[in-house]
């Protein structure tokens, strides 16, 4: 979200001047009036659509979580985009049960990577699309039972062999173009298919009798929007997700720390399909805290 709002292509454009980044952690400074779930002091993961590329940013209260003491900055900031995403997508939207099939693409990304990891912690069968066979370690380390590498093999008879031809109960999709369109032909009866984001540049289309026949559902996940129709709602989620965290039963990847002044080599990974897991801006070295400011870690 944060390389495609820069360059304008994302449905929300701010304003210019105005400072990326979504998500951030670190410790309050202060509070508005009214405010009652945090005090300045508090340690938390927070976001906004923007401003988390700084020192200080500005959230609402319902914008931030509770870091638990055994989770640090780093990977405080990586939780509630990619496993907030992953939260509604397939607990609220889809539904999913223990034991069903969920397919996920992109998977070895941030938002793809914490599919992965939740799926897996709610008891599905979680088989991981990927882009390269460099990024199958990290999805099997989360918990993929199965991993296609749809650049090099058939992605049709795959998904046939390993479902038995029943087709995937949930479809977890990143990436959009051809991958969507071949997977509207391979749900199995009741599926629900999930458009999450489209980093494959190609909006598709769906021919209607497809989802008729099989009686599936196309459902879309755009937690932004529910963390502000619902605040109350993603609160309890999120604060749920940290908690798994903190007991280890939850593993989100910060695969690279990059300063801040290297935020433009932070979007290129991203851009350029180089990350496993997230990219942490560090605003500060580990350890350093000066009075009265917001201590970060912007997640690219």
């Amino acid at each position: 979200m944060d390389t495609l709002m820069t360059a304008g292509k994302y449905q929300m454009r701010p304003p210019l001047p105005y400072v990326p980044g979504s998500d951030a952690a670190g410790v309050v400074a202060a509070v508005g009036e009214g405010v009652t779930r945090f005090k300045p002091g508090d340690r938390v993961a927070c976001g906004n659509w923007y401003g988390s590329y700084a020192e200080q940013m500005v959230c609402s209260e319902f914008g931030a979580t509770a870091l638990p003491p055994e989770v640090d900055f780093a990977t405080g900031s990586a939780v509630r985009h990619g496993y907030g995403t992953a939260y509604y997508a397939l607990v609220e939207c889809a539904r999913l049960q223990p034991g069903e099939t969920v397919f996920v693409t992109g998977a070895a990304g941030g938002v793809g990577l914490a599919a992965v990891d939740l799926a897996r912690h709610l008891g599905a069968r979680v088989i991981a699309g990927v882009g390269s066979p460099e990024k199958a370690a990290a999805v099997r380390e989360r918990g993929a039972h199965e991993v296609i590498d749809y650049r090099t093999e058939d992605l049709k008879e795959r998904i046939k062999t390993l479902t038995d031809g029943r087709g995937v109960d949930v479809f977890f999709d990143n990436v959009g173009g051809d991958l969507f369109t071949t997977m509207t032909r391979l749900m199995n009866w009741g599926g629900r298919m999930l458009p999450i984001g489209f980093t494959g540049g190609e909006i598709p289309s769906v021919p209607m009798n497809l989802p008729l026949l099989k009686n599936y559902s196309i459902v879309g996940a755009f937690w932004g929007a529910w963390t502000q129709r619902c605040p109350g709602q993603n609160a309890a989620a999120e604060t749920a997700l940290m908690q798994w965290v903190a007991a280890g039963q939850l593993r989100p990847l910060v695969g690279t720390r990059l300063p801040l002044r290297d935020f433009a080599e932070a979007a290129a990974m991203v851009t350029q399909r180089r990350v496993q897991g997230r990219v942490v801006l560090e605003v500060r070295p580990a350890g350093a805290l000066t009075g009265g400011w917001l201590k970060t870690r912007a997640a690219a």
